[in-house]
């Protein structure tokens, strides 16, 4: 077990939590909650050793593209020897997540 820790910046705290995927089988979860403004905090936890150097780069690509547009986060991801494709899927779902969820709390 190996534990990264990696910081981005961000915009405004998230408005909720989020929690997506599943450990176990290949796959892994995403935990989501409200950050501090203006930062984004990602904490990896992988059943994979040595792989410290992709998970920047996957999550430098993610957090890159549009780093003011991200809303800031606390993101736990426990790895159970996901592809780089499953994690930018289940990172790309746990914030549409939260977006569906703020949408349904407006009036």
């Amino acid at each position: 077990m190996e534990t990264f820790d990696f910081q981005y910046p961000a915009g405004q705290p998230a408005s909720g939590r989020v929690m997506v995927g599943v450990v176990g089988s290949g796959d892994l979860e995403v935990l989501l909650e409200p950050g501090i403004a203006g930062q984004t905090r990602v904490r990896v936890t992988t059943s994979v050793n040595g792989y410290g150097a992709v998970w920047q780069a996957q999550l430098d690509r993610l957090f890159k593209a549009d780093a003011q547009g991200w809303p800031a986060v606390a993101l736990e991801i426990n790895d159970f020897g996901a592809t780089p494709g499953v994690v930018g899927m289940r990172v790309a779902q746990a914030f549409q997540s939260l977006g569906d969820a703020a949408a349904g709390e407006k009036p």
